[in-house]
């Protein structure tokens, strides 16, 4: 995105986190703009802070008479395994600039770009928003997002979902499956046992247990845990991200057990009823996903289509800029050996490397 003359219109500051006005402002700023996620909010670049120990640097563009005309959500990520990055938003699958005009806009990527530069960090990664083009490496293949609007009811909810898996989620529903939604000691002890497990069965290291604490603690009224269980076990559990009438499934899993139970189809329709019912969503966010991958094929499954979600990458010195994609060759053995990992040590030494995923 070429700089203008229109852009010295334009003061980017970073935000002082600290400040409540400061952040109250922001947050009215991105709840009346079209495009706005959860990860555009104050509340998750300090839950990322809190849970993870990467540092927040929050840009705010604001125009002639100090108006809020964008906003850039950046996280400095730190790894000496996958490499260092200024990631939009940290952690997140969206978050990328947030500005009322192009001149806005250009101006956010220009700070961010020059910030890069001075702490050092070779890799800007915006993930949507509005994305520059000259100089950044676009990713428009990579991954799908899924979403479709909510049924009136749970008998619509139903008959919304193609006929093989309704017959999944009919048969969970036979079953005598408990599902528990909150954000107590024992939501957040459940959820981390379950996602832990999923996760480590998929290769991948988990988050450290802060970072799901925080988001929870910072979106208050925002977020909750679903949790499945059968006699008083977890089988199934996810947490929830709930945003402008959009309810976002972001961690969730299921333990070994949860196929026998169907617990994973209880888990998703229980909360598309309690994201109606209870938040008063319309709409149900089933999140990225790779293409050509089995989540993709069980979003497709559920009657969602899948669309592509665009990203861009810059390196500041014009190498390639790092590479976080688990399915690239160069993971491969390392995604094997995880899977083989006793719980207790992937647990152990996982969050001090996701952390570093950002």
């Amino acid at each position: 995105m070429d700089m203008s003359a229109s852009q010295a219109l334009f003061e980017v500051k970073q935000a002082d986190l600290f400040n409540r006005e400061i952040c109250a402002a922001i947050d009215a700023f991105v709840m009346a703009q079209d495009g706005s996620t959860p990860f555009h909010l104050t509340a998750w670049s300090k839950a990322v802070e809190r849970g993870c120990g990467q540092k927040p640097h929050y840009l705010i563009a604001s125009d002639g008479a100090g108006a809020i005309a964008g906003v850039l959500p950046l996280t400095i990520v730190k790894s000496l395994l996958f490499g260092n990055a200024l990631a939009s938003a940290g952690f997140a699958v969206d978050g990328g600039v947030l500005a009322t005009s192009p001149s806005a806009s250009a101006s956010l990527v220009a700070a961010a770009e020059a910030l890069a530069k001075a702490e050092g960090i070779n890799t800007l990664e915006l993930r949507g928003g509005q994305l520059p083009s000259a100089g950044y490496a676009l990713d428009e293949t990579t991954y799908l997002g899924f979403s479709r609007p909510l049924a009136k009811d749970d008998e619509a909810e139903l008959l919304a979902i193609p006929r093989k898996q309704r017959a999944e989620v009919r048969k969970a529903l036979s079953f005598e499956l408990d599902v528990r939604v909150g954000c107590s000691d024992a939501d957040r002890r459940d959820h981390y046992l379950v996602y832990s497990t999923s996760v480590r069965n998929l290769g991948t290291p988990v988050f450290p247990k802060a970072l799901f604490d925080a988001v929870l603690d910072e979106f208050v009224g925002a977020a909750d845990i679903l949790t499945v269980l059968k006699d008083g076990q977890p089988l199934a559990s996810v947490l929830s991200l709930y945003h402008k009438g959009v309810v976002m499934p972001y961690w969730g899993g299921g333990v070994a057990d949860a196929r026998t139970w169907r617990a994973n189809d209880m888990m998703y329709y229980a909360l598309m009823g309690h994201a109606r019912d209870a938040k008063g969503c319309s709409q149900f966010d089933f999140g990225r996903s790779k293409a050509g991958t089995g989540p993709a094929a069980f979003k497709r499954n559920w009657g969602f289509e899948g669309l592509p979600l665009s990203y861009a990458k810059k390196a500041m010195d014009g190498s390639a800029p790092r590479d976080i994609n688990p399915t690239s060759a160069k993971y491969t053995l390392l995604v094997n050996n995880w899977k083989r990992l006793p719980l207790w040590l992937a647990n152990r030494i996982g969050p001090l490397l996701a952390r570093g995923l950002g």
